[in-house]
């Protein structure tokens, strides 16, 4: 790429955050607001489409087939680019999204 003042800011940008996010106590927060965001996704997920009982089907294979892309983006990759920011919090949604169905299925069964 050309060498632009705009490159350069992304550039800047992009250091800084990673440097940020370096920091062990920031990246464990934002691992705990994924898995968080995943559990709440799951729960809003699973009561929106239980409501009408029509999309049932559909958003089952939906946050299958989802699921099994983020499996397919972790686990893909070797040990060392699985440290990556971005992938691991992509995992730990995945558990939150994982983990609130399961607790769904455990409420609606009791």
């Amino acid at each position: 790429m050309q060498n632009t003042r705009l490159n350069n800011l992304f550039n800047a940008i992009a250091l800084r955050l990673r440097l940020w996010f370096f920091n062990p106590w920031r990246r464990f927060s934002v691992l705990v607001i994924s898995f968080l965001l995943g559990f709440f996704l799951g729960n809003a997920v699973s009561t929106t489409a239980g409501q009408t009982a029509e999309w049932d089907v559909v958003v089952a294979a939906t946050l299958v087939a989802l699921t099994e892309v983020g499996n397919r983006i972790f686990y893909g990759r070797s040990i060392r680019e699985r440290q990556a920011l971005w992938v691991e919090s992509l995992n730990i949604l995945k558990i939150g999204l994982t983990y609130s169905l399961f607790l769904e299925a455990f409420k609606l069964g009791s």
